[in-house]
């Protein structure tokens, strides 16, 4: 799947890995709005596939809508507080369809998601997410994690009390402490970033990053041959090569190197766009 527009290109792809017999990861990209989304599903059966295709599908209607509507590039200076209250309000809704289907229906009891959903507008990145799915930045050959993982083993990493190699081999990895549709009540993370021309980023699902270590993917990134499909599809094979022992899933969103960089860049860009 891949789309772009004038300042965005973006590429999603999804795959069962090698273990896995149902693929329970969703994935979702409107560049038109700036929006990017994943969701690594847990639960039972197909449970976890309705959670994370629910996620995906209802947060991408609802936040698209909003992006689309203009609101954000007539709210100046504000506009990361508009997006961060839509994050906030539309992430809450979606939890609560999510849970209620699962209260109604025995078959999805206990379902729930990982998220991490993006939009990009006015050149800032608003990032929301739950779980451990996460987001990388590639920077002047630079990769940096912008999200940090809600699960056990990341509270036990900042604690001391084992290393990030030892976490690369732990067997509590999947120990999620904040996930979509399975409390009433859900903590959302937001953080806010600056885009620069040329940055890439990437959403995946944590099929990717246990297979793989941040060099590795980094390596796959900075292949400069090779087009925003193939450095994702490249990626996807790299994980399945190392075990799959889950299911895979990567979103890369490039922003336009062309563009010059600089507090104007983004105006330069709208004013271009009226022509």
């Amino acid at each position: 799947m891949m789309s772009a527009m004038h300042w965005l290109t973006m590429s999603a792809v999804t795959d069962p890995g090698r273990v896995r017999e149902q693929n329970e990861d969703a994935v979702h990209i409107d560049p038109d709005a700036g929006l990017a989304i994943l969701a690594d599903g847990m639960g039972g059966y197909n449970a976890g596939e309705v959670a994370s295709g629910m996620a995906v599908s209802l947060l991408g209607g609802r936040l698209g809508e909003f992006m689309r509507a203009g609101a954000v590039e007539m709210a100046g200076e504000g506009a990361a507080s508009w997006v961060r209250q839509a994050l906030t309000r539309d992430i809450a809704a979606v939890n609560h369809e999510v849970l209620s289907l699962s209260l109604r229906e025995v078959q999805y009891a206990g379902m729930g998601t990982t998220l991490v959903a993006c939009c990009f507008y006015r050149g800032h990145l608003s990032v929301a997410h739950l779980g451990d799915s996460r987001l990388y930045r590639l920077r002047a050959g630079e990769l940096s994690r912008l999200t940090k993982d809600h699960s056990l083993l990341q509270i036990q990493i900042d604690a001391g009390i084992i290393s990030e190699e030892e976490a690369r081999y732990a067997d509590n990895k999947n120990l999620v402490t904040r996930a979509l549709g399975v409390e009433p009540e859900i903590e959302i993370e937001i953080g806010e970033y600056e885009v620069a021309p040329g940055d890439l980023y990437l959403l995946c699902s944590d099929g990717l990053n246990d297979m793989l270590d941040d060099t590795e993917i980094r390596d796959a990134l900075l292949a400069p041959e090779d087009t925003l499909a193939q450095r994702g599809q490249r990626l996807v094979s790299l994980a399945n090569e190392a075990g799959g022992r889950d299911n895979i899933s990567v979103v890369l969103v490039e922003v336009d190197r062309n563009e010059p960089a600089g507090a104007g860049w983004w105006q330069r860009l709208m004013d271009r766009l009226k022509y």
